[in-house]
């Protein structure tokens, strides 16, 4: 789909400085630009770029001034980054905006599905299965029985929603997730195997969520799995059984968090960190990659690095400190030799 720049302009409520109908059908950085190419210009350094780019149109800052002549047609904005990332969320709806219901997709009879709604190829629908207005399956995606899809969301292909589950209003459920296994229950037995514990809650995911590709949220032993209005969860995530993750709280790639374990609201956790189970951690926690947290967080808006977790500070620290351990090592062995000379010569 082509755009002109006048469009664009509308748009963004920005104003056009060159050739207000030159067209434009993708986007691209400044500095790898091409004819029908959008690009945009906010960080100073790029600026060299605005001189030689070969895109079409670029979007500048109000405050830019050109020093030397600028070949493409600039759309001035009060703020360039913010509105080239509202053009790219544009562009995004636009290109996905998909309808329908395939002829190959399998919806149970007893599955209700709002309108506006596209379900594609190989999608599979379970018993009472409740599906919002607007919402796009994409091929391949499992729904099982009595799972629920709140309006305007989207799974991604090949998501894996196991029975029962409840996805809130505009979430995003990327490729190969898996909401609702059972979670990792079992009671050790005196001859040493193991009875598996059934798994009878579920998960809710509430509105506005981001679930990456390949997470696991496991269902509850009893009860909910449950995660926040405006959680965001990187891919590779693991909840277990029973995990509350709070508010606006975001989780890098490859976090584990263990059984009934509490995250509170606004709580930003860093990549390949692993949390022990039953704990209970703060509004406002922050761990950086690779945390060990072994222990409950009591105090609010605190932030965590090493394993086992140290108070940011105290860890910078004592980090400086271990850079000079092999130096502190050969002084004490220095200082162990000369106690032993001076004793000698008693």
């Amino acid at each position: 789909m082509k755009f002109t720049a006048l469009q664009i302009a509308a748009l963004l409520g920005g104003t056009v400085e060159g050739d207000p109908n030159v067209e434009v059908w993708n986007v691209a950085k400044i500095e790898e630009g091409a004819p029908g190419m959008l690009s945009f210009l906010a960080n100073p350094k790029y600026t060299p770029y605005i001189y030689e780019t070969k895109s079409s149109v670029v979007i500048v800052n109000n405050s830019f001034t050109a020093e030397k002549p600028v070949s493409a047609t600039m759309i001035r904005v009060e703020d360039a980054y913010a509105s080239f990332a509202k053009l790219l969320a544009f562009y995004d709806q636009m290109s996905q905006d998909k309808k329908g219901i395939s002829s190959m997709a399998f919806i149970s009879s007893s599955a209700q599905c709002g309108e506006n709604v596209y379900v594609g190829e190989f999608a599979f629908l379970g018993e009472n299965v409740k599906i919002g207005n607007n919402v796009k399956i994409y091929p391949q995606v499992y729904v099982g029985d009595g799972s629920v899809i709140g309006d305007g969301t989207t799974l991604y292909p090949g998501v894996r929603l196991y029975r029962n589950t409840v996805v809130g209003q505009r979430c995003i459920v990327h490729a190969g997730a898996v909401i609702g296994a059972d979670g990792f229950g079992f009671a050790p037995q005196a001859d040493g195997h193991y009875d598996k514990i059934p798994q009878v809650g579920n998960v809710v995911i509430d509105d506005d969520v981001e679930v990456g590709a390949n997470t696991t949220i496991d269902r509850s032993t009893m009860g909910s799995t449950r995660v926040h209005k405006g959680v965001k969860l990187d891919n590779l995530v693991h909840l277990a059984h029973n995990v509350e993750v709070g508010e606006n709280s975001a989780l890098a790639a490859q976090v584990g968090v263990s059984g009934s374990t509490h995250l509170g609201k606004n709580c930003v956790v860093g990549g390949q960190s692993g949390f022990v189970g039953h704990l209970h951690i703060a509004d406002g926690s922050k761990f950086g990659g690779q945390c060990g947290i072994m222990g409950s967080i009591k105090e609010e808006n605190q932030e965590f690095m090493g394993t086992p977790i140290q108070p940011l500070r105290q860890y910078l620290v004592s980090n400086a400190r271990f850079r000079h351990i092999d130096e502190m090592a050969r002084k004490l062995d220095a200082l162990e030799k000369e106690i032993e000379r001076l004793k000698s010569e008693r």
